[in-house]
C-alpha cells in the first residue's frame, strides 16, 4: 500500500494549450485503455480539439505531439463552419427552410414559427432577452419530438411493432439509435433538416426493432418502410454535420 501511495501522482489536466502562429488552443486530453498510439482530432460538431493517449504515453510526450501539430490544428480549425447562436436576427433552419429569429415581446408567450410583414418565415419568441436562446431550443426539440413521434408511429404501425420508449436529445455521435429494449432515441437537431430526413432516420431506427443489425434484412425493412431512402441518407452525409453549428 505504502509503495502505490508514493507512485501515485497529482491529477492529470484535462486540457493542455497548443500555441499556433499567436493563437492559443486548448486541447482535450482523452486516455483510452485501448488506444495504441497518439491520435488528434478536431470534431466538426463542436470544434472540439481532443488528443487521445495510450495510457502509458506521458504528458511530456504529448505536449511535444500536439505542439508538433499546431498548424494541422489550425488549418482544421480555420475550416469549422461558423458558429450561429440562437439570437434575434440569426437565421436558422427549420425543417429545410431558412427562418429568422425575431424577439417579438418582452411579455411570455408561446414561441411560435410565423411569417413576418415582408413574407419571410420567422421563428417568433416572446420572452425577456436573456431567455430567447433557451426558448429558441426549447421551441426547436418540442417541434421535433412532435414530428418524430408522428413518423414512429406511422412506420412502427406498418411494421407492427411498438417501440418502448422515445426521447429526443442533442446527441453528437448519432442522429438515432434504438436499443435492444426497444427504447428510441433522436437528436432533436432533425427537425432543422428537410422533413424528409427525419421521416427517413424514423423509420431506420424503426426498422431496428425487427432487426438489430445492418444486415441485407434490416435494410430491406427500411426499403419498405421508406422507399428512396438513398437521397435523405446521402443529404446527411453532406449536410449533416453543418446541423450542429447552431445553438
Amino acid at each position: 500500500m505504502r509503495v502505490a501511495l508514493l507512485r501515485r501522482s497529482a491529477p492529470e489536466p484535462s486540457h493542455i494549450t497548443v500555441i499556433h502562429a499567436g493563437t492559443c488552443y486548448p486541447v482535450a486530453l482523452r486516455r483510452r485503455a485501448a488506444a495504441r498510439r497518439i491520435t488528434l482530432r478536431v470534431s466538426s460538431a463542436t470544434g472540439e480539439i481532443v488528443l487521445t493517449l495510450p495510457e502509458r504515453v506521458d504528458l511530456a510526450a504529448a505536449q511535444r505531439f500536439a505542439e508538433s501539430h499546431g498548424a494541422w490544428i489550425a488549418a482544421r480549425v480555420a475550416k469549422l463552419p461558423e458558429r450561429v447562436a440562437f439570437l434575434p436576427g440569426a437565421v436558422v433552419p427549420l425543417r429545410g427552410v431558412p427562418h429568422r429569429i425575431v424577439h417579438a415581446s418582452t411579455v411570455s408567450r408561446a414561441t411560435v414559427a410565423a411569417t413576418a410583414p415582408d413574407g419571410a418565415p420567422v421563428i417568433a419568441v416572446s420572452c425577456a432577452a436573456a431567455h430567447v436562446a433557451r426558448r429558441v431550443r426549447d421551441f426547436l426539440e418540442i417541434e421535433a419530438r412532435r414530428d418524430l413521434a408522428a413518423a414512429v408511429a406511422r412506420h412502427a404501425g406498418a411494421l407492427g411493432r411498438t417501440p418502448k420508449r422515445l426521447t429526443v436529445r442533442d446527441t453528437r455521435s448519432r442522429w438515432g439509435s434504438c436499443s435492444a429494449a426497444g427504447h428510441l432515441n433522436f437528436s432533436w437537431r432533425l427537425i432543422m433538416a428537410p422533413p424528409a430526413v427525419l421521416d427517413y432516420l424514423a423509420a431506420h431506427e424503426v426498422s431496428h426493432l425487427a432487426e438489430m443489425n445492418h444486415s441485407d434484412r434490416f435494410w430491406a425493412i427500411v426499403a419498405r418502410l421508406y422507399p428512396g431512402y438513398d437521397e435523405p441518407e446521402a443529404w446527411l452525409k453532406r449536410h449533416g454535420t453543418e446541423l450542429h453549428r447552431y445553438g
